[in-house]
């Protein structure tokens, strides 16, 4: 299981800088047969404990479909509804890193013959295997990924027939709509919470001190095995692809806009390119506007331009630093970023969120930022983020 450990370890490192919990992706199964054996199998009659990942039917399962809770029409309700509609379209994945037992997420049917999942789930994948709850085992394979978003589609052959693409939504859901989170946590196959949207436009990290903007926070509850399932809205329509929580009520996904441009590329070309200006951002706090003299104290203060990069001889980083009440090591000097191409940057998280939502590289845009008191307008040409070491 070394590969499988190492890979999960490896994201719950840039994960833990800014989630007290790690990753809601895979768990690890133990499951019966050989475990050299890389056929899917289901697990051991026993009902398991969460630690042990199996998949938790009583007494045994005798088959995707027995692994899939059915509901009581007379005893339904919203929830009842929307998971009736949604679950058959949201499948089971085993993947085979070369260790002794598969680890686990969840995918969705994104269109005909491709399934959606995070990247971290595929990451060192030998073979994939999906099950739906109408039907048994089937083979896939990576059609393409991006660590940058931790997305993945995977392509399959003869999807059933009651497994439809889930629609994306075209915007963020208002904080405080109704979800549901359909997965497999720890094993347990078609499991769904529900709860709300706790926030919209959060930031997750990612590789090179990156981060994955534009994300969905809910309090619905999201376990390992839940990564790469949909958090779905109650009119059935996807909010976001799960891919972490933390504490006993935050979870994040990525969200559908993110999702709608990202795969159509990865679908296309096996990857996505992302716009990239080449600083380091600080949304602007009290202290850095005291120390650069901004009167409203908003805005995305440019700490360091990297050389070569596209802002390089463009915008201005961090020239000196200052104390501010008794905090040292404020900067001074660097350009404060307002809006670009018109439409107003307040936060970094806003900055992030229109570099992947409006922009693409080799786009060049109007930035309008503060420097030295005074209001100016420049012309950034973006390129693309490095390749994730």
């Amino acid at each position: 299981m070394e590969d499988s450990d190492s890979s999960r370890r490896r994201f719950l490192a840039v994960c833990g800088t800014a989630l007290s919990a790690g990753i809601a992706g895979c768990s690890d199964s133990i499951l019966g047969g050989e475990t050299e054996d890389t056929t899917p199998v289901d697990p051991e009659p026993s009902t398991p404990s969460p630690d042990s990942g199996g998949d938790g039917s009583p007494g045994g399962s005798d088959g995707a479909a027995g692994d899939f809770e059915q509901f009581d029409a007379e005893q339904g309700s919203t929830y009842t509804d929307v998971y009736r509609s949604t679950v058959p379209s949201v499948a089971q994945i085993q993947v085979y890193t070369g260790g002794p037992t598969p680890s686990q997420g969840t995918g969705f049917v994104y269109s005909d013959g491709h399934v959606v999942t995070n990247q971290h789930v595929v990451e060192g994948a030998e073979r994939i295997y999906l099950r739906f709850s109408d039907g048994g085992w089937l083979d896939a394979t990576v059609e393409g990924t991006d660590v940058y978003s931790d997305l993945a589609v995977l392509s399959v052959e003869e999807l059933p027939e009651s497994a439809e693409p889930l629609a994306l939504r075209e915007s963020d859901p208002d904080v405080g709509t109704e979800v549901i989170a359909i997965g497999n946590p720890f094993g347990y196959s078609g499991s769904v919470s529900a709860g709300i949207v706790s926030g919209v436009n959060r930031t997750l990290p990612a590789p090179n001190d990156f981060s994955i903007p534009d994300a969905i926070q809910t309090d619905a509850p999201v376990n390992p095995g839940n990564s790469g399932g949909p958090l779905v809205t109650l009119d059935g329509t996807v909010a976001g692809v799960i891919n972490s929580g933390g504490g006993d009520n935050i979870g994040f996904g990525i969200s559908a806009p993110l999702v709608r441009r990202v795969v159509p590329a990865l679908l296309e070309d096996g990857e996505f390119e992302h716009a990239y200006m080449g600083v380091r951002l600080r949304t602007v706090d009290p202290l850095h506007a005291e120390a650069n003299d901004v009167d409203e104290r908003v805005g995305v203060y440019i700490d360091l331009v990297r050389e070569d990069g596209p802002a390089d001889g463009v915008l201005r980083g961090s020239t000196g630093e200052t104390t501010v009440a008794g905090q040292s090591g404020v900067g001074t000097g660097g350009d404060v970023v307002v809006s670009m191409d018109g439409t107003s940057i307040p936060t970094r998280e806003a900055l992030a969120s229109f570099l992947a939502l409006e922009t693409s590289p080799g786009d060049t845009i109007d930035v309008t930022v503060l420097r030295d008191g005074e209001e100016r307008t420049v012309e950034l040409t973006l390129g693309s983020r490095p390749d994730p070491t």
